[in-house]
């Protein structure tokens, strides 16, 4: 194998890119300006030193804590629970949300030995106590596990914050699908009619 079918085949190990595309991506970079592959390669080189979760939230960041996080005009009354940091970003885009995020980093699949004590649930019961927040809003994504987290997650709070109101997202998300693939028109009628859960 060479170089180029090395560089196709790691490329088609992405979300979203089969062979083909793959194919397309390694050979333009060979005809690319060399200052744009060396800086390109840099970034992908030092991604993973300059980016972490906060831990505040647990969305990607540069600085702790995340922008969000420290928004002194964000409504802290109100937290937003989602599955993965890169949802924080799609909601963000849609410009309907102003509280604060809480990233999982994952959902609760038995089948895969992922329980509640692997996820980052239980800071989000100390967060809402330290916020005093009067709502939560459960982001999860539309499958089986998205729903049991959520299920668990609002179990959970109503023992422990029994004042705090649970919410879903409303219908609008497709079942099955995930916040990262959904357009903004569709997050924002989801935020706009969510209902009590």
């Amino acid at each position: 194998m060479n170089a180029l079918e090395e560089l196709t085949e790691s490329f088609s190990r992405l979300p979203g890119i089969g062979k083909k595309s793959a194919s397309r991506i390694a050979n333009h970079l060979l005809k690319a300006d060399p200052h744009f592959m060396k800086l390109f390669s840099l970034q992908i080189a030092t991604l993973q030193e300059k980016i972490h979760p906060c831990p505040e939230c647990g969305a990607w960041t540069e600085n702790d804590p995340c922008p969000i996080c420290s928004d002194p005009t964000r409504e802290t009354s109100t937290i937003c629970v989602v599955e993965q940091a890169q949802d924080v970003t799609t909601i963000e885009a849609s410009h309907e949300f102003r509280g604060l995020f809480h990233v999982l980093g994952g959902v609760i699949s038995p089948l895969d030995g992922i329980g509640p004590d692997k996820l980052n649930i239980y800071k989000l019961v100390e967060r809402a106590k330290k916020f005093n927040v009067s709502e939560v809003i459960l982001a999860t994504n539309p499958t089986v596990e998205g729903d049991t987290t959520a299920l668990y997650v609002q179990h959970l709070l109503q023992d422990s914050l029994p004042n705090v109101k649970v919410t879903r997202l409303a219908s609008g998300l497709p079942v099955g699908g995930d916040l990262e693939y959904a357009d903004r028109l569709t997050l924002a009628r989801s935020f706009r009619g969510r209902v009590v859960f």
